[in-house]
């Protein structure tokens, strides 16, 4: 990815309809500048905890907060070890809480993790949180449903969907209930200018289609997508927690920013050398080199040998402090065995571009939201609505169908923001408009 793109996003997680507790969690954190973009990227996390409310909150929670620090813990070691190394650590701490409270038994959670790297999207992964790239009118599954349908549809060579509901919910692996964890890490999938990316708990995989997600996510921005990704998967009936957490990348993979010489050539050099050989190495040999010359130029009575020698003398000792603190920083255990990332691959493919249909069906539900609005008394500037649905049926008249959707989004988005935040809350609130969209399903 050519230079240093900041990417856009929109990170959005909600309690949905049926529940009273929000166990879902997300988080990002990108880079902030050229070399913290060469050294770790960008960093986003989901998480769905499991277990009672309290539980499955602090499960879910640590995982966000302990899998980016980590990561940027280890990101000198490379992507795909360092986003391993933070997610077995992650479990090995949510592990020990349970252990140590047994209030906490039980407590566990998914998350699925996405890095954004010069050299491409790297993918951490347990459990069956979900991670999309969404490109060229197609969404795509980068991550494979750690529960007990997937795995079953895996050992008989079928589509996960060809099952229907059996054992669907059924995790059989997570972070936090075993001391242990085996965690997907894929990557580098190739990242292209304009690729987008869906990080998402099953809150909202359950009741929205991929082909819905990858589209609206296609005719937004990240902010007013995450939005209506989570609205949607509401106005579905919102049985579980929802997160939605989107991502939009400027650049494409191609040569190395370290590499091109131009403004903060040398910053982005010495941040590359950097990664391969730490600092305190870099220290000892320029000073070791320095102490040689010192010698040459003593017996070769060269002015300025004394001074030379007070340099590599102090250069060698700030190297040898610097390795006694990184010593002191390792942590006490080893670091697990190497192992090699699966090679990036793409478990299910949604075409997703937009077209007269799925526009209809869009428009098909803003009616019977809006009808249900009028009916409730919610208060509505229905002038502005209505300037908005106006745009999507005259660009539906011109045949841009890309345009059409896109305004209709908006339209929805509009009335299903409104609606959002007038319904009630409360663990007893029941949806007055809860009917299925059309096309609903897995």
């Amino acid at each position: 990815m050519p230079g240093f793109q900041p990417v856009r996003f929109a990170a959005l997680t909600d309690v949905g309809v049926k529940r009273s507790h929000n166990q879902d969690d997300c988080a990002a954190q990108p880079a902030a500048d050229g070399p913290g973009w060469e050294a770790h990227g960008h960093v986003f996390v989901v998480a769905d905890g499991m277990g009672g409310h309290a539980v499955g909150e602090k499960a879910s929670a640590k995982a966000v907060r302990d899998i980016p620090f980590l990561y940027l813990r280890y990101a000198r070691d490379g992507a795909a070890a360092a986003l391993r190394r933070a997610f077995e650590e992650a479990n090995a701490g949510i592990f020990t809480i349970g252990q140590e409270n047994p209030e906490f038994r039980g407590l566990g959670t998914t998350s699925t993790a996405l890095v954004v790297r010069p050299d491409g999207a790297w993918v951490g992964h347990v459990g069956d949180s979900r991670a999309y790239r969404v490109r060229d009118g197609v969404a795509e599954q980068l991550t494979f449903d750690h529960s007990w349908v997937w795995e079953i549809a895996r050992r008989q060579g079928v589509d996960p969907d060809e099952l229907g509901d059996f054992k669907r919910n059924v995790i059989i692996r997570s972070l936090g209930p075993d001391p242990d964890v085996e965690v997907d890490v894929e990557g580098p999938h190739p990242v292209k200018p304009g690729d987008l990316f869906v990080l998402c708990s099953d809150g909202l995989t359950g009741v929205v289609p991929p082909a819905d997600v990858g589209a609206v996510v296609a005719a937004l921005p990240p902010d007013e997508a995450a939005r209506l990704l989570i609205n949607l998967a509401n106005l579905r009936g919102g049985p579980d927690n929802i997160t939605a957490l989107v991502v939009q990348v400027a650049g494409g993979t191609g040569e190395s920013a370290a590499l091109k010489v131009g403004p903060g050539f040398l910053r982005r050099a010495v941040a590359g050398w950097n990664r391969r050989v730490p600092w305190p190495f870099t220290t000892l040999g320029v000073g070791c080199l320095a102490v040689l010359l010192s010698v040459l130029m003593h017996q070769n009575k060269v002015p300025g040998a004394a001074v030379t020698f007070v340099l590599a003398a102090g250069a060698v000792a700030a190297g040898l402090v610097g390795l006694g603190v990184q010593l002191w920083r390792e942590p006490a255990h080893p670091p697990p065995a190497d192992v090699p990332p699966k090679p990036p691959n793409v478990y299910k493919r949604h075409p997703c571009r937009p077209n007269p249909e799925i526009a209809d069906r869009f428009a098909q539900v803003e009616g019977a939201l809006a009808q249900a609005m009028k009916g409730q008394g919610v208060a509505v500037d229905w002038a502005a609505h209505a300037k908005l649905a106006a745009a999507a049926e005259a660009a539906a008249r011109k045949g841009r169908d890309e345009e059409a959707f896109a305004a209709r989004c908006r339209s929805l988005l509009f009335l299903a923001d409104v609606f959002h935040r007038a319904r009630q809350k409360e663990e007893s609130f029941r949806p007055s408009w809860d009917r299925p969209l059309p096309g609903a399903g897995g």
